[in-house]
């Protein structure tokens, strides 16, 4: 493919970045994106600094290719999950869900290179400012955890752009080459994939997550509790009894008392579709069927590369 900032940055093949999803993004998914020419990330929300530290070496060992490991910022593991990256060395952080500045510059000084979530001008503005290396725009659209001012990625792409000077990586709604092109057309250089990822073969999500994944149908997610950390899950039993919770004007700490903790895990992990947080993005409505990695970046570069011709040929005008 023609240069790319991204790609260059990154050392690798295509543009195309996997999500660090909480227990879906393991080494294996990791080293079998990087295998195949994208970057794969570890998810390491969902990890002790020890498990991190052996999917580090498994993911090492595994592939040769760059790879990465996603930190939220926000959760009690984040400096011990950063001292594990730097004593490993591993070439690329994704951090999100908090300030961009505390271990930017730390990062940086030991040669890693960073990108940072945002989902607003105001914090891509201060991820510039903080030393990141490249901004991750996150359309509302996205699954999981979620900017409060639900703006959608078509909207929010193109005003991160003009706000900084940042290479960008679009994510929220991405799925095949269409909205790919769409994206840089918006002016993002790269993307991120997460939902598709989270049901494919490599995941280590539960088979009965990635089967809701794939039969969800358009409107089955929603995105929901911003009175505490927003997030886009899809609608099933727990959901239901949130937004009746979230109807009657529960304060925010019973709130946070009902969703307790390991909801994600009890979902994502363990399949437990009735109690647990089935979180994914609204794209789920578009895949059916488990992949494995490499068949999902062969797909995404083949459709890219079929949209692009079929709009200099003028097809989509006709």
């Amino acid at each position: 493919m023609a240069h790319n900032p991204i790609s260059t940055l990154f050392n690798i093949q295509f543009p195309i970045i996997q999500g660090g999803m909480v227990w879906c993004s393991g080494w294996k998914l990791a080293s079998a994106v990087s295998n195949a020419g994208g970057l794969g990330l570890i998810g390491s929300g969902s990890m002790s600094p020890e498990l991190l530290e052996e999917h580090i070496i498994k993911c090492k060992a595994a592939t040769q290719n760059p790879f990465g490991v996603n930190v939220p910022l926000l959760y009690p593991n984040a400096e011990a999950h950063i001292e594990m990256i730097l004593k490993h060395r591993v070439p690329v952080v994704f951090t999100s869900a908090g300030n961009p500045s505390l271990f930017t510059k730390k990062l940086k000084e030991n040669r890693c290179i960073v990108a940072h979530v945002i989902a607003n001008t105001k914090f891509a503005r201060k991820a510039e400012e903080a030393g990141v290396d490249a901004l991750v725009a996150e359309g509302f659209e996205a699954g999981g955890h979620n900017g409060k001012e639900e703006t959608t990625s078509f909207c929010l792409i193109p005003q991160i752009a003009a706000a900084t000077n940042l290479p960008i990586i679009a994510a929220g709604g991405i799925y095949d080459g269409r909205s790919w092109l769409a994206a840089e057309a918006l002016g993002a250089s790269a993307i991120q994939v997460g939902t598709r990822f989270a049901a494919s073969t490599e995941s280590s999500a539960h088979i009965k997550y990635k089967q809701t994944i794939i039969s969800a149908k358009e409107g089955d997610t929603q995105l929901t509790l911003k009175q505490l950390t927003p997030v886009r899950m899809f609608k099933n039993n727990l959901y239901e009894k949130l937004e009746d919770l979230i109807s009657k004007g529960t304060h925010s700490d019973e709130l946070k008392s009902f969703m307790g903790k390991g909801r994600s895990k009890k979902g994502v992990f363990e399949g437990d579709l009735m109690e647990g947080e089935l979180e994914m993005g609204a794209i789920s409505s578009q895949i059916t069927k488990t992949e494995s990695a490499k068949e999902i970046i062969t797909n995404l570069v083949e459709t890219y590369q079929m949209a692009r011709k079929s709009l200099i040929n003028n097809d989509f005008l006709s």
